[in-house]
């Protein structure tokens, strides 16, 4: 299946998280911090007035509790306004 963004939106997927602590303790899957930094699956082609400045393949922070969450193809992505883009990571 593939999701295409509409207007302003952005498909993006989490990257992973550290499995281990500075000290060397590695983390059981519940007691990972879910990362706010992803990488951008698909964007929309923007609006009248909103010109899309990110593209698939950047990898972006985002904001804590944006976004909604779908599964596609057993894969855990998230769609949201590219406004709730803090920034990209070079």
């Amino acid at each position: 299946m593939t999701v295409k963004p509409l207007g302003d939106r952005v498909l993006i997927k989490r990257l992973e998280a550290e499995e281990k602590t500075k000290g060397g303790i590695i983390l059981a899957g519940s007691a990972k911090e879910q990362p706010q930094m992803a990488e951008v699956i698909a964007a929309g082609p923007g609006t009248d007035e909103v010109k899309m400045e990110v593209k698939a393949g950047d990898k972006v922070i985002f904001s804590k509790y944006a976004g909604t969450e779908i599964k596609v193809d057993e894969e855990t992505l998230i769609i949201m306004s590219q406004k709730d883009i803090l920034a990209i990571v070079e």
